[in-house]
């Protein structure tokens, strides 16, 4: 995961001061056990904070570390896009979506290795990331979507 001193260090590295506001979003999303958080999930995360952080200064701050490589944007389709932390390989891994209870899963294993080097091969196109999402029902889902039926 990434580390204070490596969130410091890469926004000063590109002209960014590291307010204690941006290391609480960061936390925010780091310490939540979705890991997926929406701009209103890492701001409510926050309220119980002595952190300061208004809404506009959450969406800001996102879109700040979106563009500097810190967090990746993910849309599971459900009209608002949630925030993870992009991993030290930077490479995509993937995500199982309930749609029963909303829950999203990581894959951590790279399903698509293979296919990444038949791509290259057949087309010469070089793959430089993916993301694939899987939509269905979870463990815990499953039962109660059995009994509805």
């Amino acid at each position: 995961m990434l580390a204070g001193d490596t969130l410091k260090t890469k926004l000063r590295s590109l002209g960014h001061r590291c307010t204690s506001q941006r290391e609480a979003i960061v936390k925010a999303i780091i310490d939540s056990p979705e890991k997926h958080l929406s701009a209103e999930q890492v701001y409510g995360a926050l309220s119980g904070e002595e952190s300061g952080a208004a809404m506009a200064t959450v969406y800001r701050t996102l879109d700040l570390l979106e563009q500097i490589g810190i967090l990746r944007k993910v849309d599971f389709g459900e009209g608002r896009a949630r925030y993870e932390v992009i991993t030290e390989s930077g490479h995509q891994h993937h995500h199982l979506v309930c749609l029963e209870c909303g829950k999203v899963q990581e894959v951590r294993q790279d399903l698509l290795s293979a296919l990444e080097a038949l791509v290259a091969d057949e087309y010469g196109f070089e793959v430089k990331d993916h993301m694939l999402q899987f939509y269905g029902v979870c463990a815990e889902c499953k039962p109660k979507s059995r009994k509805s039926r």
